[in-house]
């Protein structure tokens, strides 16, 4: 069974990665991570470790806490 914190973190990087115009594997290129870790993260199938978080966040050039703010509800 999914975790909804799971899936509303992978809600929230899939909705960023789209608003910023990149793509899974432009993610993935920019953060060293390969393109199925993400896709499982962005599904909320696995849980993301604090490094992997801090890589897709400097992707998306911002700080992990930005990441992780879900009050921007434009996101989803």
């Amino acid at each position: 069974m999914q975790h909804v914190e799971l899936i509303n973190l992978g809600k929230r990087i899939k909705s960023l990665r789209k608003r910023k115009k990149m793509t899974l594997s432009m993610l993935c290129y920019r953060n060293g991570l390969e393109p199925s870790t993400v896709s499982r993260i962005e599904a909320g199938i696995v849980e993301a470790k604090y490094l992997t978080l801090i890589k897709i966040a400097k992707a998306f050039n911002m700080e992990i806490c930005e990441l992780l703010d879900f009050t921007d509800t434009k996101t989803f």
